[in-house]
């Protein structure tokens, strides 16, 4: 048995406003409850509704820049740049500037839709 896995085929989660999310590590992609690895593509104008996830989410900019309003406090990241938000914590992701924002993100434990707890607009 081997002690490692490389992923070559992503999950390509299906979105309708979009985004590009590519899991590559996570409940769907590697049945594994543990953490989440997913690469990340923005288009300019991309928003999300704000949510107030029950898991850790931290985020690494590759390219652009992203926008979070983390409880009531606006932070933009850039490239180079990475944040950890707390379990528990309401934050809206977004990016609202002309250009692509690529990242990764990982969730700890892994990204669970039903544990995203997404507000309605």
């Amino acid at each position: 048995m081997k002690k490692y896995f490389i992923q070559k085929t992503p999950f390509v989660v299906p979105t309708t406003d979009g985004k590009l999310i590519e899991e590559h590590h996570g409940k769907v992609a590697t049945q594994n409850e543990a953490i989440s690895i997913a690469h990340m593509i923005a288009p300019p104008g991309w928003s999300e509704p704000f949510q107030t996830p029950e898991f850790e989410e931290y985020t690494y900019i590759i390219k652009g820049k992203k926008q979070f309003i983390i409880e009531n406090e606006t932070i933009i990241l850039k490239a180079g740049e990475s944040i950890k938000i707390e379990a528990n914590t309401r934050v809206q992701y977004s990016n609202p500037f002309d250009e692509i924002c690529e990242y990764i993100a990982i969730c700890k434990p892994a990204f669970d839709f039903t544990k995203v707890h997404r507000e309605e607009n």
